[in-house]
């Protein structure tokens, strides 16, 4: 790329950033407005749908923020062992308080409380709507925050925009509370859990429970489990290691994730596919699939950073000695495919979307979108590691030619 367009698309970059701030809002109300007003069905984007927007209302900014500070009281006050993160780039390595599943059980157990002794899941399905506004809004106040701590980095993105969209620093903490960290992994996916319950909970009350509703909210809780099970290994990933906080992790963990994720469960909360049992077999094993290529992939990875003479399928590790003293593993399930991790999330996210039958595409936009994150973020991670390790990392590509799915792409 010559100076002249490199200047170019850095100019480009922060509008492309104010577009995508505008754009990933209105998909989510999008979403929202055609699962509310037009019986789960795509429809074209109009200006009325201006006027269907929802307000954010007191209960509705209480209860967020409630719920919020709820999480976060967990992660302080509940026990949980320790766990040190990779090392910085300054050597140094930060300690974490690690108790995510005691947070998400001790959570299913006030939940189910709520289901018996209150009317909590008509209300939360009724006011989807006023806790999405509300969550947006505080989603733009905590990233608001980030910006005026005014703690840059080295790296920081230039431009008021820029430290906006990606953040200006890598780990920011109050004390030791790792802002980071609690935002990506407790009020966004625990409310996940939280709105397929409330959903399957609706649909028991106003019709039967079906199937397809057990079976995705199983398999979505199973999920959230496994990322619980394994929180350590959540330190060793790419967010965490390498990305600042800012608006673009901020705002996806708080309202992407616990709006967007459930598009499913508030499908199926009054749409009953009356699926068989051949198909829920074979979806469930299909999900069943993805989860051991996600799970086994990501811990195999996760293993060999901390201790690279693990063996990998029964033998000694092969990997590649990059210049800057990285090591590159070139064996088990990463000789597949250098994200093939991926391919597992693929396979689970398209097990959710079949439960939900042909009537309508709607749910399958989750697996639209998920396909065009991960190859953007494959491609992505493909220019930085390219550009980090050069000719180690041309290497490594002819080692490893494939990108997600083995023999295909």
């Amino acid at each position: 790329m010559t100076a002249t367009a490199g200047k170019t698309v850095r100019r480009a970059e922060p509008i492309a950033l104010v577009l995508a701030w505008l754009a990933l809002p209105a998909l989510v109300y999008y979403v929202w407005i055609c699962q509310t007003y037009h019986h789960g069905q795509l429809v074209l984007p109009s200006p009325g749908m201006l006027h269907q927007l929802p307000r954010p209302t007191l209960k509705s900014m209480v209860v967020i923020i409630g719920w919020v500070g709820y999480q976060a009281i967990l992660q302080v006050l509940l026990p949980g062992r320790r766990a040190l993160g990779l090392p910085l780039p300054d050597g140094g390595r930060l300690e974490y308080r690690l108790n995510g599943l005691l947070s998400l059980l001790v959570t299913i157990v006030l939940l189910t409380v709520l289901l018996i002794g209150t009317n909590t899941p008509a209300w939360v399905v009724g006011n989807l709507g006023p806790l999405l506004s509300t969550t947006n809004i505080v989603a733009l106040g905590v990233t608001v925050f980030l910006l005026l701590r005014g703690r840059h980095e080295p790296g920081d993105s230039p431009g008021p925009i820029r430290r906006f969209w990606y953040g200006s620093e890598l780990n920011p903490r109050i004390g030791r509370f790792d802002l980071k960290l609690f935002f990506e992994a407790r009020p966004g996916l625990v409310g996940w859990v939280a709105i397929d319950v409330c959903l399957a909970a609706r649909q028991q009350q106003e019709h039967v429970l079906s199937a397809s509703m057990i079976l995705v909210c199983a398999f979505q809780l199973a999920y959230v489990l496994d990322y619980f099970v394994h929180e350590e290994a959540v330190l060793s990933t790419y967010d965490i290691r390498h990305e600042k906080f800012g608006w673009m992790l901020c705002w996806g963990d708080l309202v992407w994730v616990p709006f967007l994720y459930t598009v499913q469960a508030r499908y199926l909360a009054d749409h009953d596919p009356g699926l068989g049992a051949s198909a829920l077999t074979a979806i469930t094993v299909l999900n069943a699939a993805g989860y051991v290529v996600f799970r086994r992939s990501n811990l195999q990875k996760h293993t060999f950073r901390n201790n690279p003479q693990t063996p990998v399928w029964g033998e000694a590790p092969h990997f590649i000695t990059t210049a800057n003293g990285s090591l590159l593993l070139v064996s088990g399930w990463w000789r597949l495919a250098r994200h093939i991790n991926y391919l597992g999330d693929i396979a689970m996210s398209a097990a959710w979307c079949l439960l939900c039958g042909f009537d309508s595409p709607l749910p399958y936009l989750y697996i639209a979108y998920f396909v065009v994150l991960l190859v953007h973020r494959e491609r992505r991670d493909n220019r930085i590691c390219q550009a980090k390790y050069g000719a180690d990392w041309t290497e490594y590509r002819a080692r490893v030619p494939y990108r997600i799915i083995p023999g295909v792409y």
